[in-house]
């Protein structure tokens, strides 16, 4: 596999930048802005009414009809595993990540009698000396770099009881090297949504826009009305500052030219300076710089902690109507506002016109084909491990069995985002690393800034390139 091939598939995903803001508390209120009485609400089409399902006879009874048997419960399969038999397994997760794995998998340990034992470790170091010594009979690891250095060592899949009929063909295609089947996402977090005021929108007569033009008409009509649509913050603290802007651009380019499009910037067929990059920024920097647009204009944008920007679209006043985050951004409207309630005071929608998903995922690698370990790759990937993943709430799994176990309202809208999804894309930074990412982020506060668009991405492509060779 020659280094641009591995470039394409060495996805690198981030850690997740989640840092608690020490935003002012500002009391959460019921009341919505009032908009302007001499202003109508943006109008909305109507959806299509369906036709009624046409009746029937029923069938006059003359005998009662035969007794069916219900179907037989799925069953857990464990490999030909013995009661005792052991594996390891290596993970980032831990605290309550731990806890929620340790959840899913105990059916299986208890169904098979085998013992499993995990080691976290986020030291991409420790787990290259894990797997030249002993290495952990299954992996579960947030992106692609095992399979760069570990393929000689990492097993087909399909060979170690992987179902693979269970998972969006895109998936297996991501997880293939040199027509080898070696990862598999256990799960996926999301990135393409947006965060709002159901409240707030009902009462200023707006609905949730389902393209990226309408959008744009949307974020026109707030600002029409007297009100700032945006909420941005770049600040990261001096590390990465500008990755939200980046996020935001992924979205927007995931709605105007797709996954596939996406991909190929990363895979370097596609330069960074592209037209379709370039309108994007366009429209970006007006949204991300002008007052009237969002919140204290380019000042606001690059000096708000990017924590801070979502409380600002649910404080008492809102600042903002809408703030572009991803899934973490519940959790964080949450906990500084506890009395809000979601689906009410706070929810989100899928960025306009979408035709993927952006996000990070951890994939399942296995470099032991024992009877336990493939016991572990076959419930994961069949039908009880996808069910009861999505009963511990763990993130969204790719797995189709999970969908319709999930609990948590916010899960539930999750999981159909990714089930409808035509592709998923990781961050375009994450995917490339240095030189791009830094460029990217340096290139994304320029132009907010006031720098010229051409030039700075003519730069960034540059830096794209060196990323790739």
């Amino acid at each position: 596999m020659n280094a641009r091939s591995i470039r394409i598939i060495g996805l690198l995903v981030a850690t997740s930048l989640i840092f608690v803001a020490c935003a002012p508390t500002a009391t959460p209120t019921s009341a919505p802005i009032q908009p302007p009485a001499t202003t109508a609400p943006v109008a909305t089409t109507a959806p299509v009414a369906t036709t009624a399902p046409v009746a029937t006879t029923a069938p006059v009874a003359t005998t009662a009809p035969a007794a069916t048997t219900a179907p037989a419960a799925a069953s857990i399969d464990c490999k030909g595993a013995a009661s005792g038999d052991t594996i390891t397994v290596a993970y980032q997760w831990s605290g309550s990540e731990e806890a929620s794995f340790n959840t899913i998998i105990k059916p299986l340990e208890d169904a098979c009698g085998i013992k499993i034992t995990g080691n976290s470790t986020r030291d991409a170091s420790v787990l290259y000396t894990m797997v030249k010594s002993t290495p952990p009979d299954v992996l579960f690891w947030p992106d692609f770099s095992p399979l760069k250095l570990y393929a000689d060592k990492l097993l087909p899949l399909d060979s170690v009881g992987a179902n693979q009929a269970n998972y969006a063909s895109y998936w297996i295609t991501m997880g293939t090297v040199n027509g080898k089947w070696l990862a598999i996402p256990a799960k996926a977090d999301l990135k393409t949504i947006i965060w709002y005021s159901p409240t707030q929108f009902a009462a200023l007569g707006y609905t949730v826009p389902t393209t990226f033009a309408d959008l744009q008409t949307l974020v026109d009509k707030m600002v029409a009305d007297g009100h700032v649509p945006w909420s941005m913050g770049f600040n990261n603290g001096g590390a990465a500052d500008g990755w939200t802007g980046s996020d935001f651009i992924q979205d927007a380019l995931l709605s105007t030219q797709g996954p596939d499009y996406v991909n190929g910037i990363i895979a370097g067929t596609t330069p960074y300076n592209d037209p379709g990059v370039l309108a994007v920024y366009q429209i970006y920097k007006k949204w991300a710089s002008d007052p009237k647009y969002t919140v204290g204009g380019a000042n606001g944008t690059v000096n708000t902690k990017f924590q801070d920007a979502i409380f600002k679209v649910f404080s008492n006043p809102p600042e903002a109507l809408m703030v572009k985050q991803s899934g973490f951004a519940g959790g964080s409207v949450a906990t500084q506002y506890p009395t809000l309630k979601y689906g009410t005071d706070y929810d989100f929608f899928q960025f306009p016109g979408a035709k993927g998903m952006q996000g990070g995922a951890d994939f399942m690698m296995a470099f032991s084909n024992k009877p336990a370990a493939q016991a572990l790759v076959a419930y994961v990937t069949g039908t009880v491990g996808g069910q009861n993943w999505a009963k511990a709430n763990f993130s969204v799994s790719p797995n189709k069995n999970a969908n319709g176990n999930y609990t948590d309202p916010q899960e539930i809208k999750f999981a159909t985002m990714l089930a409808n999804a035509s592709g998923f894309t990781f961050d375009i930074g994450d995917a490339l690393g240095a030189p791009f990412n830094a460029a990217e982020w340096k290139g994304i506060v320029d132009v907010v800034q006031g720098a010229d668009i051409p030039t700075t991405l003519a730069t960034i492509a540059a830096a794209q390139k060196a990323s790739i060779k």
